[in-house]
């Protein structure tokens, strides 16, 4: 396999396990010290996670072999928030390719390889595994669903159909991907994506089916929250069919409609505080023989000539003030999760392959769930930090070192913050993970356990 030597010299390594085996033991026992020893931090999340029984499954590699390996590699540079290999030429290849069991650095060409070699049916599998691990960990309340298309500026060679990112925007390529978020936790489910041509329409229903699998059988019916770009017929008629999803979604309320709303007697509305009155109406939608839907009306503003109007169909009967002013609002975590975690690798478009997209997005969703538990477990202020700042002044900036003692790898830092919370996680960590039900043997790192000491 090809592997870098240097900022921009590469030369073939053997890549058998026996190879491997020997390079990792070899480099332990020779020490590492540098910086990007942060990143040792996300070794326990994997083991709490699984993410190793993920990428065995998505390779379909045994242990010993390179794949999952330079899988693992994937995860970890979507952690450290950077476009791959080609702008971080300078990396210390040694210490960051030790963390996920291997003793050189993956060239550009070899993992191109790995992710051409798997196809969306892959990656949806691999998220679906990923999100059932996470529904059984208490990620998702499963109660509301958010859908929202996230589209990111290409500047792709090939010919492919432009849009609008917003509206009076110019038309420019763009890179379509559709998430859905757990409503209540702002964790994301799941992901589908698509060349530009793909609508919300189309992907929509595919999306849904996913997340379904992953949420699973529920007591109630899930809301789905979506924009009002997803409001057309074929979609709301193909949510209306499905079992354990509800679908609320935004009317665009044309003048004739709104001159409607403004003739409807005020007695017609229940007032719940002062500038807020809301009805329901029913609503049948053209050339369609389903409805008709209940279509949610809020009143705002006390005197006629201060009278705003939303609207909102939903797919089913629901109490209309607890949807639009309890679970509605919650779309705005999509938002954050954006603003949060987008670097991860969801702010760029890379290769118009759909495979590799969809294989390399899919680890970075395995990123965003091993860094979601780290914040978790050390708490504020880092808990609040979004991915780049957390790549960048903690995994990224820890300085230390790395040596063996019996079985145990043990990683030592000299520069972290706020040190007794780091003490009180990471410490005594195979006691730690043992009390958690967890083994604490490493499979990817020829189960060595791990250890932190902190200076």
């Amino acid at each position: 396999m090809d592997t870098h030597t240097g900022r921009s010299h590469t030369a073939p390594a053997p890549s058998d396990p026996k190879s491997l085996e020997r390079g990792v033991r070899q480099l332990l026992a020779d020490k590492v010290s540098g910086a990007y020893l942060g990143v040792w931090l996300l070794v326990p999340e994997h083991l709490r996670l699984g993410t190793w029984d993920l990428l065995c499954g998505w390779t379909q590699q045994t242990p010993d072999r390179v794949e999952p390996r330079l899988a693992l590699q994937l995860v970890h540079e979507a952690a450290l928030c950077v476009r791959g290999l080609r702008d971080q030429r300078s990396w210390p290849p040694k210490g960051f390719a030790l963390t996920h069991g291997l003793p050189f650095l993956a060239t550009d060409l070899a993992i191109h390889q790995l992710l051409g070699g798997h196809t969306v049916a892959d990656a949806q599998q691999l998220q679906r595994a990923l999100g059932q691990l996470r529904r059984a960990g208490g990620d998702y309340a499963g109660h509301v669903l958010i859908v929202d298309p996230h589209r990111l500026r290409s500047y792709t060679k090939r010919h492919t159909r432009r849009r609008r990112k917003e509206p009076g925007a110019e038309p420019a390529k763009m890179a379509q991907t559709f998430f859905a978020l757990d409503g209540d936790t702002g964790q994301p489910v799941c992901f589908t994506t698509g060349t530009a041509s793909r609508t919300v329409t189309q992907a929509t229903p595919e999306l849904l089916d996913l997340a379904a699998a992953i949420l699973g059988p529920r007591p109630q019916a899930t809301l789905v929250l979506a924009d009002a770009e997803h409001f057309s017929t074929e979609l709301i008629e193909q949510v209306h069919r499905r079992t354990g999803l509800d679908l609320l979604v935004p009317l665009i309320l044309r003048k004739p409609f709104l001159e409607r709303l403004h003739a409807l007697p005020s007695e017609q509305f229940t007032r719940h505080w002062a500038g807020y009155a809301t009805t329901r109406l029913p609503y049948s939608l053209s050339r369609s023989e389903a409805g008709p839907f209940p279509l949610f009306v809020q009143r705002f503003g006390e005197a006629a000539a201060d009278w705003r109007f939303h609207a909102y169909l939903c797919t089913a009967e629901r109490e209309e003030v607890e949807a639009l002013t309890r679970d509605y609002p919650k779309r705005w975590h999509v938002e954050e999760f954006f603003n949060k975690d987008q670097a991860l690798g969801w702010d760029r478009a890379g290769t118009q392959n759909v495979n590799i997209r969809y294989g390399h997005m899919t680890l970075a969703l395995l990123a965003q769930a091993v860094l979601n538990q780290l914040r978790r477990r050390l708490g504020e202020p880092l808990r609040s930090w979004d991915a780049k700042h957390l790549a960048k002044d903690l995994l990224q900036s820890l300085e230390g070192d790395v040596r063996v003692s019996g079985n145990t790898i043990v990683v030592t830092y000299y520069n972290a913050p706020q040190t007794e919370i780091f003490r009180e996680h990471y410490e005594n960590l195979p006691q730690k993970l043992r009390a958690d039900q967890v083994a604490p043997q490493i499979p990817w790192l020829y189960n060595y356990q791990l250890d932190f000491r902190f200076r």
